[in-house]
């Protein structure tokens, strides 16, 4: 028996699964898609049927010619790149050039990289799934066709080198209306009272007014507030109702990739890049003792389907490490959601055996803190129901009634180790309390609220909503956010994403110009007719033409008025050229908005759009104020002179460094990644580097010669000592917190 060839996409798992199959197996890697359509050109035949022109990707002719080579000299080849659309148009690509050399060619899944999922994998060989190829192959279509019409559109009416995708455009759009939405919020004012009771044995508790007159309670102002305050002094206070119910809460389904994008992207304050990529090599495999595993299930799903034989696991190692009454009696499963495909089963660990605790000398931190989330929350969703007592103590004066709610849990179920972000606070309320028993007002609470407007989007909240609206798949929200912070359209601020100037104005374009193709309704239609061309309900040309032809219609339009989208960019202004003597506008730029001379090409006057920011330092060279410009690295300090003087160097922030023997000062800088950090104006001589921005605030505990600017969802704005860890709030925090 001659050896057979094993094709994967990633190097990572080739090894893997190299020792699971043994020496009759060669296992190598595509490194991902061997062909795309060509970088310079459409590549897609409009007239013939959409049909799309593949090319060999620049770099992957070697890797081709080794797997031919190789694929002739096997007996059988396995196709087994991952088991999504994507996956599937590699492999069918591969089947196509490999074909000549080897026709025995087979389609195999692997859900998990473990060795029986991997042998029972090849024991059942497929075909490659021609539907899931035409749906990639018509989703690449239509991106290839709105990013190479749109982008070009872009660039002659904004600047050069904008993009328009036909998913990320609709999720900026969401963006950019809620930044729209918080921008036209008028907060109006209303306030709360509370009173402070005390029953005839000396217990304390505290309720809050919910109606008057039967009516739900609503304070416009302290006028009114202090007019029901004065009313209820002169009122009998009698408890009127004491109602306790013992409610139980199930546990969550296990994740799916959206649901665990948005809970590590809440819970451990990652992206959803970073999450995506970690969960991949938790998938792919970590070396342990035995060997190297992939320690999760495949983690692109939209299911929460579950195999039996993980769920029976899953229920002996709840008894074993919590007890029997963890177990409920049946197994849970979960249903999935309408749109669901259902290719995979739910994200969860390929044996619960290997518990975070074993894991963890084996695991980056980053990773070990996935693997836990993932590993905790399959487990708690086979577990009992959480029971929680819920006590209700109502207190009637004449028409007011007051409410005081709290509960007890009194077994914590699947709380035991999925806990919630608000778990039940025992409130303490009266031990022995009748209804008909009067109570004393000692003191009444009216509080001013204003109304709050809708808050940002982060990156958590942001993929709940592409989710639940059915815009894109749960395997592209990471890429998605990614590119609109990549391309500079939304901003990250204190973890929300704020729509960037940048952004609003193509946003804006794209509204306008095509209302009826970057809306959420037309995107998540466009989504389903994809999943119907996989399930061959639809044929993908069908999709495709009833795609093209509103879209071409659109991109006329906006292209006869091209010219006139370009000015209504530009924002007049109340300044002559000095040069010309011309009038001048604000721009669109590379770097932003400027002011440029109407007169050009033939006048080229341009200048920053606001005046530079002045500090009290002057220039070392002609002793002039210097001010702080932005360039592409970031902030720096240049000679107001400029550009007679050109002299420039870092900002300093007025810290010196803190390391010892040292004369440098700490200087704010930019990453590649455009991300602030602040570092030694010395290096590379001195390395000294931070994320936190340094203050010339010494530590009240230790005094160490600085403290570090944070903000936290738990302790808000603070200064943080990098030595003790000491922490000293700031006055913005010390402002809410006695507001």
């Amino acid at each position: 028996m001659g050896k057979s060839l094993v094709i994967v996409e990633s190097d990572a798992k080739s090894k893997t699964i190299n020792r699971f199959l043994g020496k009759d197996f060669i296992v190598k890697a595509s490194v991902g898609h061997i062909k795309n359509l060509p970088k310079n050109r459409l590549g897609v035949d409009i007239e013939g049927n959409f049909e799309p022109e593949y090319i060999t990707i620049r770099g992957r002719g070697k890797v081709l010619s080794e797997m031919k080579r190789l694929a002739g000299n096997s007996d059988h080849v396995y196709l087994a790149t991952d088991p999504d659309r994507e996956g599937e148009a590699i492999a069918y690509h591969l089947a196509n050039e490999i074909a000549p050399s080897n026709r025995n060619i087979s389609r195999v899944l692997f859900h998990e990289i473990t060795a029986a999922a991997v042998k029972e994998a090849i024991r059942a060989p497929l075909d490659v799934d021609v539907r899931k190829v035409e749906a990639q192959k018509a989703r690449r279509v239509m991106d290839r066709i709105v990013g190479y019409r749109v982008s070009p559109f872009l660039w002659k009416t904004v600047f050069r080198g904008l993009s328009a995708g036909r998913v990320q455009s609709v999720a900026l759009r969401l963006v950019c209306d809620r930044e729209r939405e918080i921008a036209e919020f008028e907060p109006r004012e209303y306030w709360s009272l509370d009173v402070d009771y005390r029953t005839e044995k000396g217990e304390a508790f505290t309720s809050r007014l919910i109606k008057i007159d039967g009516e739900d309670v609503r304070i416009p102002d302290e006028e009114t507030a202090q007019r029901h305050v004065e009313a209820l002094k002169g009122l009998e206070h009698v408890v009127s109702d004491l109602r306790k119910k013992e409610i139980e809460r199930r546990p969550f389904a296990p994740y799916t990739t959206s649901t665990l994008q948005q809970e590590a992207s809440r819970r451990l304050s990652i992206s959803t890049k970073q999450i995506m990529s970690v969960a991949q090599q938790l998938y792919e495999g970590i070396d342990l003792p035995e060997g190297r595993v992939g320690l999760i299930t495949y983690m692109r799903t939209d299911s929460t389907r579950l195999a039996q034989t993980a769920v029976g696991e899953a229920r002996e190692v709840i008894a074993e490490l919590y007890g029997l009454e963890y177990v409920p009696r049946e197994p849970r499963f979960f249903k999935n959601k309408k749109s669901a495909q259902d290719a995979h089963e739910a994200i969860r660990p390929t044996s619960v055996r290997r518990t975070p605790k074993r894991m963890a000398s084996y695991l980056t931190p980053r990773q070990l803190k996935l693997y836990e989330l993932i590993w905790d929350r399959f487990i708690a969703c086979q577990m009992s129901n959480a029971k929680i007592e819920q006590t209700t103590l109502e207190v009637t004066a004449g028409s007011y009634l007051l409410r005081t709610t709290g509960s007890v849990i009194r077994f914590r179920g699947f709380m035991q180790v999925y806990g919630t972000d608000k778990e039940e606070e025992a409130i303490q309320l009266p031990g022995k309390i009748t209804p008909g028993e009067g109570v004393d007002p000692i003191e009444t609470h009216p509080e001013q609220h204003f109304t709050k407007p809708p808050p940002r989007y982060n990156e958590s909240s942001l993929v709940k909503e592409l989710d639940d609206k059915g815009i894109g798949r749960p395997s592209t929200y990471a890429l998605i956010i990614s590119t609109l912070l990549d391309r500079k359209y939304v901003e990250k601020e204190n973890r929300s994403l704020k729509a960037a100037d940048l952004g609003m104005a193509v946003n804006s374009i794209l509204t306008r110009q095509f209302p009826d193709i970057f809306n959420v309704g037309f995107t998540a239609r466009m989504e389903e007719e994809l999943d119907q061309v996989e399930s061959g309900e639809k044929e993908r040309v069908q999709v495709l033409e009833d795609f093209y032809h509103p879209f071409q219609d659109a991109m006329s339009k906006a292209e006869e008025k091209q010219e006139e989208i370009k000015e209504s960019l530009q924002e007049e202004r109340d300044e002559r050229c000095p040069k010309c003597e011309r009038d001048l506008v604000v721009k669109w730029g590379r770097n932003g908005r400027f002011v440029a001379c109407t007169g050009y090409p033939e006048c080229r006057y341009t200048k920053a759009l606001e005046a530079p920011e002045k500090t009290d330092q002057v220039c070392e060279v002609c002793g002039e104020p210097m001010v702080v410009k932005t360039g592409r690295f970031g902030r720096f300090l240049a000679c107001s002179n400029y550009p007679d003087c050109k002299f420039t160097k870092p900002l300093n922030i007025g810290v010196d460094c803190p390391e010892e023997g040292c004369s440098g000062e700490i200087v704010e800088r930019k990453s590649r990644k455009g991300k602030i950090f602040y570092g030694c104006s010395r290096y590379p001589t001195c390395r000294f580097a931070t994320w936190y921005k340094p203050v010339p605030t010494p530590c009240p505990h230790c005094g160490y010669p600085y403290m570090e600017e944070k903000s936290t969802k738990a302790k808000g704005p603070h200064f943080a000592c990098p030595k003790c860890k000491g922490i000293l709030k700031t006055a913005q925090t010390a402002e809410s917190e006695e507001g």
